[in-house]
């Protein structure tokens, strides 16, 4: 079953030394994504195993107003924000099937 979720996942390597930062303007500007009519939401993750890698994941409605925001001015400007920090990166996008929740986040 697909839930027609599109889902982004973008592995980032951050400078040595510009973890806390790259949090900090990644949170202060987060709301350029999630302010997005087809965002679902958004969030980021620091790598329990490897040191400076970040994963952020968003969620949208779909891949063709995923792939407009991609095109737009507000994604260049979020990105050359968050450039500065990393050292490399890479993103993958897939389709989420199912959504099941765990029993601690059922009521």
């Amino acid at each position: 079953m697909d839930t027609g979720v599109f889902r982004v996942m973008l592995r980032m390597e951050v400078l040595p030394g510009k973890g806390a930062e790259f949090e900090k303007v990644w949170h202060d500007s987060a709301a350029t994504i999630t302010g997005q009519p087809a965002n679902l939401g958004q969030w980021l993750s620091r790598s329990a195993e490897e040191d400076g890698v970040y994963y952020i994941v968003s969620d949208w409605l779909d891949e063709e107003r995923f792939r407009a925001y991609e095109r737009s001015q507000a994604h260049l400007e979020h990105r050359g924000r968050l450039h500065p920090y990393r050292s490399s990166g890479a993103m993958t996008t897939m389709r989420v099937v199912y959504d099941l929740a765990g029993a601690a986040r059922r009521p």
